[in-house]
């Protein structure tokens, strides 16, 4: 680091804090008590506010666009995950980092409802929930059991892939014009010519308006899935190289020292990574339900935090026919 930098030593690690003794079964690469007596990981500890205002967003957002419930419920989990976070890193107590794990496998356990259940017929919603119940409570036991913090990354791991892929898939069969069913009926009808020319320029647009969106939300995929598994590689790099970086650390002072915390950078990206990975379910939704013309996903900019909003009218006819002559 650039001696013109300004800097100041970082105080000695202590195990005397507030919160001692640690029960955890983690304590993580950011020492101890440096900054402050109440709280253990200060870096650690204040990252997690980004999940908290992303949460609030995320529940305003549907209960102001009538988002259906189980977004808002998930917010809430996302939510818990950063509060348990928060309370785990700052005191390094054991209930605290069960808060702190389990509520990321709830509140995943609700996404996966959320995806498997959608458009299926009674029984299979609520045979699905209580195989999801089930699921959730195994892991708690189990990990409880355990006290094996990588039981608990693979399972989270392997419940965040599965809504991944089963989502990814039914956006493409639902929404991608090729696959979708409303398509395939589109050509059959206008094959035995029962189609009339508007009703043809509207299922036109629809086709385009449903590419535009499919490109979209890849993008968006793309985009979440970076940032979420380049704070993944950040944490391994910090858990590998922990005590060169607290060497660095030191040798650089403060405040610069805090830019090499990995974990802080973990909880940024991730949770950043998370709320785009629930938005982009609520998007998904809204179009499988076919409110597509009713619903926009606003992201202005690669550094926003993208929000899908109600129309406040829907597209006039003129406007619909507009739109299609444009894109073609």
């Amino acid at each position: 680091m650039p001696s013109w930098l300004p800097s100041i030593p970082y105080p000695p690690a202590r195990d005397d804090g507030y919160w001692a003794p640690i029960t955890s079964t983690l304590d993580w690469c950011e020492e101890n008590y440096y900054a402050t007596p109440y709280s253990a990981e200060i870096v650690n500890t204040l990252t997690n506010l980004l999940f908290v205002y992303l949460a609030f967003k995320g529940m305003y957002s549907c209960l102001k666009h009538d988002h259906d419930r189980i977004f808002l419920i998930t917010f809430a989990g996302y939510l818990l995950v950063g509060t348990g976070s928060f309370a785990f890193h700052s005191t390094l107590k054991y209930p605290m980092q069960l808060v702190d794990e389990l509520s990321m496998i709830y509140t995943t356990c609700l996404m996966f409802w959320a995806t498997f259940s959608h458009t299926r017929a009674h029984p299979v919603p609520l045979l699905l929930g209580l195989f999801t119940v089930a699921l959730a409570v195994f892991i708690t036991a189990y990990y409880h059991y355990l006290q094996d913090p990588t039981f608990h990354q693979n399972a989270y791991a392997i419940l965040t892939a599965l809504v991944l892929l089963r989502s990814m898939y039914v956006m493409e069969l639902n929404l991608r014009p090729y696959f979708s069913r409303r398509h395939i009926v589109h050509k059959r009808l206008e094959k035995a010519e029962v189609l009339g020319e508007k009703e043809k320029l509207e299922e036109k647009r629809k086709d385009v308006r449903d590419q535009v969106i499919v490109a979209q939300m890849w993008v968006m995929i793309a985009f979440g899935l970076s940032v979420f598994l380049g704070g993944f590689a950040i944490w391994n790099l910090d858990n590998a190289y922990c005590s060169t970086l607290r060497r660095w650390r030191h040798e650089i002072g403060l405040p610069w020292g805090i830019l090499l915390e990995g974990h802080g950078w973990w909880h940024l990206m991730t949770g950043y990574g998370a709320y785009f990975y629930i938005v982009w379910g609520v998007w998904l939704r809204h179009c499988l339900n076919g409110k597509q013309d009713e619903y926009d996903m606003i992201w202005p900019s690669w550094f926003s935090a993208p929000v899908v909003v109600k129309r406040a009218a829907p597209p006039s006819l003129a406007e619909m026919n507009g739109d299609t002559k444009k894109a073609r």
